[in-house]
């Protein structure tokens, strides 16, 4: 065997920002680079004093030191829409918990939720005449969580699905109220489908905002209504998986809290 032969051999393309997060758009083709790694670990240690293990800024490491090795990008390099957008780290305090969502250029790449407890007057009261306080996390403020973490995403047909069995869940009747946010979050995937920008789609902020007070009924979720949201946007998702921060993801951390509180 020659010495050529034996040669590890150089990887042929890039790792790209669509390789390892569900992302869309002229971001999923851009190469990760050192900087934007860099710029992660940075975000990341402000908010949680430290990187994450296997999180957003771990796996950029990871790709932006093999795109490297590859000759593909180089020391200092920064993607143009993460220095453009940039990368960072928000927090969203909503009942029972804080979602913590990373961002790459404006597109989620990832999401923690850390349950917190209900640490109020009204809460040390009961606890003190032995009332259970009712404060479970509704299908509608699930569904409007997402307005924080994934508000920006265009709607497509799987967000539609899981809309859609969110409704229906909420309201107990499999019928599709005429101007609901079912109704509206179909309309905005056909829209969606035709048009090429993103910059032009609707978006979920724009179905979900207001979530509540749009539905006919709401509940509080629970893990069958979870697992009924999820499959619904698996179903109707090219690559069957489910949006970091999604719809699926907020109805299943919802159920995820209210269970841990036994409410």
């Amino acid at each position: 065997m020659s010495q050529q032969q034996e040669q590890p051999s150089r990887p042929q393309e890039p790792v790209t920002y669509g390789d390892v997060f569900e992302v869309t758009g002229e971001l999923a083709d851009k190469p990760i680079a050192p900087e934007d790694a860099n710029m992660m670990q940075a975000a990341e240690t402000r908010v949680f004093g430290h990187t994450q293990k296997s999180g957003a800024a771990a796996v950029m490491q990871f790709a932006a030191t093999a795109n490297k090795r590859g000759g593909f990008v180089h020391p200092g390099d920064t993607t143009d829409l993460a220095a453009e957008r940039g990368v960072t780290v928000a927090q969203t305090e909503v009942p029972g918990a804080r979602v913590t969502t990373e961002f790459v250029g404006g597109q989620v790449v990832g999401q923690y939720v850390e349950p917190r407890p209900v640490a109020t007057a009204e809460a040390t009261e009961a606890e003190a005449i032995g009332l259970k306080l009712q404060s479970a996390i509704t299908i509608g403020e699930a569904l409007e969580a997402t307005v924080q973490t994934a508000g920006n995403k265009p709607v497509n047909q799987s967000d539609a699905a899981a809309i859609q069995a969110a409704e229906v869940r909420a309201s107990g009747t499999n019928v599709i109220a005429p101007g609901g946010i079912a109704a509206s979050a179909q309309s905005a995937a056909i829209h969606n489908a035709n048009v090429d920008r993103d910059e032009d789609k609707i978006k979920l902020i724009d179905v979900l905002a207001g979530a509540t007070g749009k539905l006919s009924a709401d509940k509080a979720a629970t893990r069958q209504d979870a697992e009924g949201v999820v499959s619904a946007e698996l179903r109707n998702n090219p690559n069957l998986s489910t949006h970091p921060g999604g719809v699926a993801a907020s109805v299943t951390a919802a159920a995820r809290l209210n269970e841990k509180a036994e409410i």
